[in-house]
């Protein structure tokens, strides 16, 4: 390629021209070596997410297990009523409490590593957002939060995989409760606009500061004491693989919004 251009350059008849096509030919030689280093760590990172799904699989079976074992021996040291046995007892379920924890975070990693296998059908969100609330208003209730919704007259038909998108809403529902460990409201709201279905979730909670809203989609980010960080960013995913969107907006003292966006099937446009 590099003759090419100094060919160029001598048929144009002067050095400049010469410099150009030098310069030419190592700029699109950097930007071909730049292109093939980053299409080599996309085939790592797939290669490496493939291994640690397989990793994780094979720490939950055995994790299970001792899980179980634990359960089993905690049910044998509550047989004795004694000091050094309560003692014993109280160091276990420190132990169960921490592997009880690494199987949440493995189930989360699976959950956002594994592949969706998407079996869309058409619905109307309308139920689907009904079937969450009733299912979620006991938990919300414990937590004092009031939970309401606010959906149209009209249908809101989606081609979507209902069990994944209830696991992606659930996911922001769980969170704005969370954040509200003073009580507050749940606001649901279901809407159509401009061929697109837009639910938006919103909570009174004490919202994110600014320089936690950019990375709340980043893996492992979180702000919760034991949290995996893997919740928002396999929300993010299940929308993105329903070629929807998601957003947020949030202000300190103010509350968050999530807005979610799924395409309208066809007919109800």
């Amino acid at each position: 390629m590099e003759a090419c251009w100094l060919l160029i350059g001598v048929v144009l008849g002067g050095p400049v021209w010469v410099l150009l096509g030098r310069w030419g030919t190592r700029r699109v030689w950097h930007i071909a070596r730049r292109l093939s280093e980053r299409a080599k760590g996309q085939e790592q990172l797939v290669e490496l997410g493939q291994l640690a799904g397989g990793l994780a699989h094979e720490i939950k079976n055995p994790l299970s297990t001792v899980n179980i074992n634990l359960k089993l021996l905690a049910e044998d040291l509550q047989l004795h009523d004694d000091p050094l046995h309560r003692r014993w007892l109280t160091r276990l379920n420190s132990v169960q409490a921490e592997a009880n924890r690494l199987k949440g975070i493995l189930e989360d990693f699976l959950r956002y590593a594994g592949k969706h296998e998407l079996q869309p059908a058409v619905i109307d969100l309308r139920g689907l957002l009904g079937e969450l609330t009733d299912f979620f208003t006991p938990q919300a209730q414990a937590a004092r939060v009031v939970l309401r919704t606010a959906t149209p007259d009209q249908p809101v038909l989606c081609n979507v995989d209902a069990n994944l998108l209830k696991q992606a809403v659930l996911n922001l529902m769980i969170n704005a409760v969370q954040a509200m460990d003073q009580g507050g409201e749940l606001l649901m709201k279901l809407s159509a606009d401009r061929g697109q279905a837009v639910l938006e979730i919103i909570d009174t909670g004490p919202g994110i500061p600014p320089e936690d809203l950019r990375k709340v989609f980043q893996v492992y980010f979180s702000t919760k004491k034991n949290g995996s960080g893997l919740g928002l960013p396999t929300t993010q995913r299940i929308i993105h693989e329903h070629g929807g969107t998601i957003q947020v907006h949030s202000e300190p003292n103010k509350g968050t919004c999530f807005v979610v966006t799924l395409p309208l099937e066809a007919a109800a446009q």
